[in-house]
């Protein structure tokens, strides 16, 4: 056993497919390191074991219900590799919470992670996923596994309900920019209106959640061929999509609109919407590091940029 074991995961960013998943189409969602988390593990010398996270410092024993998911993930690991001396966990995010970009799942890679290394244990991503899909039910009820799946792994997914996830590659000459509304997420709320919209005007609703599927395939195709000026008309038509659904909202929009005008070449938002972060296609580094500046200016709490090239994450 190490001294200190350590974790991380990044964040993950959903592309293209949000809401129109929900009724069978497909899905584009893909880790991003632009935002992270770090957990580190050793033993305590007190008499019991710690969690230091920025929304709770204190024993194991007594964190809050808030944080149930980690306290459960612990106890399971506790459990499965017979820990019997007290330990200290710390946990570092630039993950936001509930803003879409799966904080909740990288929390579990980072911890699941940290542990297999402190333990000096072999961890290939069907271990990792054992232990964080528990956390996952216990965050989200009934997850799709696709935050799990798409952090725990290195590659984009293309996911659809009942078949397997399909990793390809990510090669293409651009940068995509997150950024943050201020505001959080509403999923349930947007899944929610949009199955209302579906029960009362099934044959408009359905056409434009079949057209999200195309999009999406479309997508990805764009990512294979090294398309960017197709993704980002991609993008551009989802989010026509997304806003009649009434999945977008003012701060959104407002952000979309200013990416847009600043010549991105695509923008939409990302993940259940009514708040949280939209996303923006530059055509290079030099744009996105500008386009993040402008979208401050605008308003935005926070950006992020990642290179959409070849992979290097851990």
């Amino acid at each position: 056993m190490k001294t200190i074991g350590q974790g991380h995961a990044s964040g993950k960013i959903i592309l293209m497919g949000e809401h129109a998943v929900v009724y069978g189409e497909p899905a584009i969602a893909f880790p991003f390191s632009g935002t992270g988390i770090t957990t580190t593990v050793h033993f305590h010398q007190g008499n019991e074991s710690w969690i230091e996270s920025s929304f709770y410092h204190g024993p194991l024993t007594k964190a809050p219900h808030s944080m149930k998911n980690v306290t459960v993930l612990l106890w399971q690991l506790i459990r499965q590799f017979a820990i019997s001396k007290p330990f200290y966990v710390t946990i570092e995010s630039t993950v936001p919470a509930e803003r879409g970009m799966g904080s909740s799942a990288a929390v579990a890679v980072s911890i699941t992670r940290a542990f297999f290394d402190w333990l000096e244990l072999p961890a290939n991503q069907e271990d990792i996923l054992l232990f964080v899909n528990q956390a996952e039910k216990v965050a989200h009820g009934n997850p799709s596994g696709i935050d799990a799946a798409t952090i725990s792994g290195t590659e984009p997914l293309l996911y659809q309900k009942g078949l397997d996830f399909q990793p390809f590659q990510l090669n293409m000459d651009a940068f995509l920019v997150v950024a943050d509304t201020g505001h959080k997420g509403q999923t349930r709320k947007a899944v929610k209106d949009v199955a209302h919209l579906m029960d009362t005007d099934r044959l408009e609703t359905g056409r434009r959640i079949r057209q999200l599927g195309q999009l999406t395939k479309q997508a990805q195709q764009a990512i294979l061929l090294n398309q960017p000026e197709m993704l980002g008309s991609c993008m551009n038509q989802a989010q026509e999509h997304l806003q009649a659904l009434g999945t977008s909202n003012y701060a959104l929009d407002h952000l979309i609109e200013t990416a847009l005008i600043n010549h991105a070449l695509g923008a939409k938002l990302t993940g259940g919407g009514r708040g949280g972060c939209m996303i923006a296609l530059a055509e290079n580094e030099e744009s996105g590091r500008r386009l993040q500046q402008i979208l401050l200016d605008a308003g935005a709490q926070d950006t992020w940029i990642e290179g959409l090239g070849v992979y290097a994450h851990v």
